[in-house]
């Protein structure tokens, strides 16, 4: 309940304020000539004056309302470091039974994570206060309680001026005695040049312990080999440089020797992942007798903006002659010194196309030519009538590296490519357009030069399964033939086509080491709260796959064919950082949430990141390990921290749920009073 006064003038304030006046001179008048009956003819019109201001009594029916305070409480991945679960867990039910014992109160529980999306890194504690504040009217805010190992990543963004008048205190888990060192990736290209040097830059950090001059033994490994051991003063920035060894995803790890009674060893390593890029891919293509198919393979390579193209076509061989004289020839000489000996290592790869040998290219170049597929370089072999007969490239030293021996025949019918088992598992071949084991709806050829396979993978096969297509790897470089050179009547859109460029493009490119175009390939990526772990294989079976997570956790995945040579399998995720994948044979990493997260890297206790916040907000901070304080409702003007106890603001805020109203000059009993003064006026005016 809760009474009040109120005013509903019968006439305008400025009236009743020259009435007022009017009343006061005219009773001062009369008390100063000393008349009888002046101050009766005084209360009177004061009385009168109090009728016209028309008065009423008010009476509220009051509810309170509660306070409302948000506790906060961090399950991000630094706390679960040591005993931060177990304070946490202590000091959220100790604040719990202290809140029940508080009259009209609310409280509301808001669990903050970290670094599972893309998007965040680290603990965003004040974005989930804002979201927790976001429906709490300002005037009903008491204040909140975090409990954290205050490493929270959004002070910076945190609005300290803001609607919500209430205090902030702190419960820091872990201990001011910690210890620990951790590396961290200053800056690392995203990308890079395949075979060009490359700088990252890092720093190691320790606290607590920390001698002057100490260094550390850091280890640099690529793709899961050890590269380098060099020491690093602790605090300085170091720059790496590395050579980017091959196109693809490039896994740097640095890591850092840990030392006696260090916190965690989980951030003593960071991983860069690289991309590595080719400039310019170099590919010289020599085209024998023209053909129908010649301007194909020439199309398809000017219409790759990464590859630069040398093209000759051998139209004059030297045993042609029919005395045309040479200032009548507009030929120029083919330059097979400069191309095959000096600037042969130069290029990415090699095609013959309908080739044969006619004394334009001597036998040393063949040899050149093999040893450069040994050395890591790629041949493509596009075989004509040719190739078997006897100008065949076969008989030449490069039949050290082919992997099809001519049999000297040539068929000569229609037929549909068939893909061969393996064929349907490789990536070159896997989910052509209208490929198939059996019945294929792709366009028909009408040759095939008919070959005994040596060595590699036959990936289509012709009539009677004759091989068609045919990869292998040679000591460190790729070769790989096509026994037809009918391809081009699939860009025609002959019966219906097929998928001629997308097959010539994954064949050359395979050739040239694409690495999503690997036989046998291990690789993950993030995908909501889950890793999609993928494995592409020629086995008829993938292996099951350990996952070991930045805590040093391992789990087993199963994994499930999707299809022929593709299997894949699923993992959740609540962990971020850098998970590592082996199967025996193949290792991989995926960054989860980022691939240097905060949470695994600076994770020592402290409360240098809060400190400022807090005090302008008129809280506290207090380690959970010299005791949990107890909470009290607290007036807004004094001080919200003592010794043992905090403090949440008391704001007093009701709503009212009824008003009567009872107005003091509109009843019998008023009226009769203000008779009864004029008549006690006149009274005393008449005697």
């Amino acid at each position: 309940m809760n009474w009040t006064i109120s005013y509903e003038p019968y006439l305008p304030v400025a009236a009743l304020i020259i009435l007022a006046c009017i009343a006061i001179g005219l009773t001062a008048v009369a008390l100063y000539a000393g008349q009888r009956g002046a101050v009766l003819r005084g209360v009177a019109l004061a009385v009168l004056f109090a009728a016209l201001l028309n008065p009423s009594v008010n009476q509220e029916v009051r509810e309170p309302l509660s306070d409302i305070a948000v506790l906060l409480v961090d399950r991000s991945g630094s706390q679960s470091i040591g005993e931060r679960s177990a304070q946490t867990r202590k000091a959220v039910k100790a604040l719990k039974n202290s809140i029940s014992g508080l009259k009209n109160l609310e409280v509301r529980t808001v669990t903050v994570t970290s670094g599972l999306s893309s998007g965040q890194d680290g603990t965003h504690a004040f974005k989930a206060l804002r979201s927790a504040l976001a429906d709490i009217p300002p005037d009903r805010y008491a204040g909140a309680v975090l409990v954290t190992d205050g490493q929270v990543h959004d002070v910076e963004k945190a609005n300290r001026k803001a609607d919500y008048n209430g205090p902030l205190h702190v419960l820091l888990t872990g201990s001011e005695k910690e210890r620990d060192r951790r590396i961290s990736i200053q800056s690392a290209p995203k990308f890079a040049i395949v075979g060009e040097s490359q700088t990252i830059k890092f720093k190691v950090e320790q606290w607590g312990g920390t001698r002057v001059g100490e260094r550390a033994l850091v280890t640099i490994a690529v793709d899961g080999k050890q590269v380098r051991q060099i020491k690093v003063d602790i605090g300085t920035r170091v720059e790496l440089k590395l050579d980017v060894p091959h196109g693809g995803p490039n896994i740097v790890e640095i890591s850092v020797n840990a030392f006696k009674g260090e916190l965690s060893r989980q951030n003593n390593r960071a991983v860069a992942i690289v991309q590595g890029v080719r400039d310019r891919l170099r590919v010289l293509l020599v085209s024998g007798k023209p053909h129908p198919g010649e301007r194909t393979w020439r199309n398809l390579l000017k219409a790759d903006p990464s590859v630069d193209l040398v093209h000759f076509t051998i139209l004059r061989p030297p045993q042609k002659q029919d005395g045309t004289p040479i200032n009548e020839l507009s030929l120029i000489a083919f330059p097979t010194r400069e191309l095959f000996s000096k600037k042969l290592d130069e290029f990415d790869l090699v095609i013959f196309d309908r080739y044969a040998r006619h004394g334009v290219l001597p036998g040393i170049y063949f040899y050149n030519i093999a040893d450069y597929v040994k050395n890591g370089g790629a041949v493509l072999v596009a075989a004509g009538p040719d190739y078997a007969g006897p100008t065949s490239i076969y008989h030449s030293p490069l039949a050290d590296v082919l992997p099809a021996t001519p049999t000297g025949l040539v068929t000569l019918t229609p037929f549909r490519p068939l893909l061969t088992t393996e064929g349907s598992r490789h990536p070159i071949a896997r989910d052509l357009k209208g490929g198939s084991l059996s019945d294929p709806t792709w366009g028909k050829w009408f040759r095939l030069i008919e070959t005994d396979t040596n060595i590699g993978t036959t990936l289509m096969t012709g009539p009677t399964e004759k091989p068609l297509l045919l990869v292998a790897r040679r000591g460190k470089g790729r070769i790989a033939q096509l026994m037809s050179d009918h391809s081009w009547l699939w860009a025609r859109g002959y019966d219906g086509g097929g998928p001629q460029a997308e097959l010539l493009r994954r064949m050359a490119h395979w050739l040239m080491r694409e690495p999503d175009l690997e036989e046998e390939k291990l690789s993950a990526k993030q995908r909501g709260k889950q890793l999609l772990i993928s494995r592409q294989t020629m086995d008829a079976k993938a292996d099951t796959v350990s996952v070991t997570t930045p805590s040093g956790k391992t789990t087993q995945v199963e994994m499930k064919r999707v299809k022929p040579g593709l299997w894949q399998g699923v993992m959740a995720v609540d962990e971020p950082g850098i998970h590592k994948m082996e199967d025996g044979r193949k290792t991989a990493f995926a960054g989860v949430g980022s691939p240097d997260p905060r949470e695994t890297g600076e994770i020592h206790s402290t409360a240098r990141h809060l400190q400022k916040l807090v005090v302008a907000s008129g809280g506290a901070i207090r380690r959970i390990e010299q005791g949990i304080p107890r909470l009290a409702m607290i007036k807004a003007d004094r001080a919200l921290a003592g010794s043992g106890w905090l403090g949440l603001k008391s704001n007093g805020v009701y709503d009212v749920k009824s008003v009567e109203t009872l107005p003091l000059f509109a009843t019998l009993l008023a009226l009769a009073a203000l008779l009864a003064l004029i008549c006690a006026m006149w009274y005393r005016e008449g005697r």
